[in-house]
């Protein structure tokens, strides 16, 4: 149990950049959809941003893992962060300059003709969150939490400080909002013909400032590039970066495919470019999931290496996994009966997207409890099985999405966002009981998640007076039903912990 609250303790500390600077930068919803009045001024932005995703896994190269797989031993670990250094130097800037390359083509592929220099920024952001990317994962392994921690929330607070004063700053004082006799200097630093351009121009000086306070973990880096040596880190990799980007097309498939899908006139007044800003500003509003998903990642991923081995892990994972599943029951309880009042961040044009959000939210804990449950694949080295796993995924992804967009518009994408995860979590508890069999509490999880989706579509089938009776009754039923799963499950625990 010790190991447990060390484990929570790390969650917590590492959550902390996750959910603080996810907030503030989810609290940027609030800016954005209501600078950018007309959902279709952010269309480009969105779905640049969307293919970072994958991406991102595509010039980590799973580099970030076999870190972990390789350098668990502390004597190793400046040798493999240097052999390692070396790969994604060359492999992530060859990959950068291939893009600024062809910033034209593909922006104009996209949709969204004369505006390659975006590309070309992002090309940029890439290069250097990689070179970030190896450093806070040595951060990481050697449990430097507070650094790590403090890094983070520098890049979010620079994130956030740029664009409140692109936005909040120069762009109000531009309408005329206020200080007028600042308009002069304001037009030195931002053009509200290129508004939405600053969010990215924001995100390349916080990257580049990061990589900056990063330095000092490259201080005993030294260039070392021998591909008989690089090999077996290569061949562990390889299968994380297949399993990375299928999983990737799977979180991202109904924003990549939307566009291309959704009929002209599904949706009446509004244009395909308005329908996709929306869905892409209401998913959002599931980062409440997604953040919880991530914090508890990057405290759980070295704990579990760390106990390689131990024949008591799988009793550890089986019960992080049980709490991690309740915690994430009641985060997609308590957020999908309170949308009356949190959608309210988002700007009036964009409200009407609202519904999806139970079903992202759901999608994201399926996400994070295959996450969590895929840690077999790593400890076994069966990655390959992880990537065939991934790859059911997305092909349930993109079918769902080809299916289901054309006839239910943004919610067929939620639909298929739970479909697919749900999926991947399915053949990774079959296949993993026979090569790792761990004694999941498999039934008490899924009639908790059956009570949470029942509370919720019972809620909402009530109509209340205002939104003050709304959200005190809905506190109130969230309040309930925590206090309801805690009691329970330590009456089980007090008899058979699993």
């Amino acid at each position: 149990m010790s190991v447990l609250k060390k484990l929570a303790g790390d969650t917590v500390l590492y959550g902390l950049s996750s959910i603080v600077g996810r907030l503030l930068n989810w609290l940027l919803v609030f800016v954005h959809t209501r600078i950018f009045e007309q959902p279709r001024m952010l269309a480009d932005n969105g779905q640049l941003y969307t293919y970072i995703i994958p991406l991102n896994i595509l010039f980590t190269f799973g580099m970030e893992t076999a870190f972990f797989r390789f350098g668990s031993k502390k004597e190793n670990q400046a040798f493999v962060f240097s052999q390692i250094g070396s790969f994604l130097m060359l492999w992530a800037g060859g990959l950068s300059l291939l893009l600024g390359i062809f910033a034209n083509p593909i922006i104009d592929w996209l949709g969204f003709p004369g505006k390659g220099h975006l590309v070309q920024w992002l090309a940029v952001v890439l290069w250097l969150d990689t070179l970030a990317a190896l450093a806070f994962v040595r951060l990481r392994a050697q449990q430097r939490a507070k650094r790590f921690v403090g890094i983070k929330l520098l890049n979010i607070g620079i994130t956030i400080g740029l664009q409140a004063f692109f936005f909040l700053g120069c762009d109000l004082i531009l309408k005329g909002v206020h200080s007028p006799e600042w308009a002069p200097m304001a037009r030195l630093f931002y053009n509200p013909a290129n508004g939405p351009d600053y969010i990215i121009i924001a995100n390349l000086i916080a990257s580049a400032a990061t990589l900056l306070l990063l330095s000092p973990e490259f201080k005993d880096y030294r260039w070392y590039f021998r591909w008989e040596q690089l090999q077996p880190i290569f061949r562990y990799a390889q299968p994380l970066v297949w399993m990375g980007l299928a999983g990737a097309i799977n979180l991202t498939a109904d924003r990549i495919l939307f566009l291309k899908l959704i009929p002209t006139n599904f949706y009446p007044g509004s244009t395909p470019e308005d329908a996709f800003s929306i869905y892409a500003q209401v998913y959002k509003l599931s980062i409440f999931m997604a953040l919880v998903v991530q914090a508890y990642r990057y405290a759980a991923d070295p704990l579990f290496f760390s106990k390689m081995g131990d024949k008591n892990s799988p009793k550890l994972i089986a019960l992080s996994t049980q709490w991690f599943t309740i915690a994430c029951v009641v985060i997609w309880v308590g957020v999908s009966l309170n949308l009356d009042w949190i959608g309210l961040f988002l700007g009036a044009s964009y409200r009407v997207g609202i519904p999806v959000v139970p079903w992202l939210l759901l999608a994201n804990l399926f996400i994070g409890v295959y996450g969590n449950m895929s840690i077999w694949l790593k400890l076994t080295d069966h990655t390959q099985t992880g990537t065939w796993i991934t790859l059911a995924g997305m092909t349930v992804a993109i079918l769902g999405n080809v299916l289901l967009i054309p006839r239910f518009g943004y919610l067929g994408c939620a639909w298929t966002a739970c479909l697919s995860s749900c999926t991947m979590v399915g053949l990774c508890y079959i296949l993993g009981q026979r090569v790792f069999p761990v004694p999941y509490a498999t039934g008490r999880l899924i009639t908790y998640l059956a009570v949470g989706g029942g509370l919720i579509y019972g809620f909402s089938l009530i109509s209340f007076p205002s939104l003050a009776v709304s959200a005190a009754v809905h506190i109130t039923g969230l309040l309930v039903f925590s206090a309801l799963l805690v009691i329970f499950e330590k009456k089980r625990q007090s008899h058979a912990p699993f």
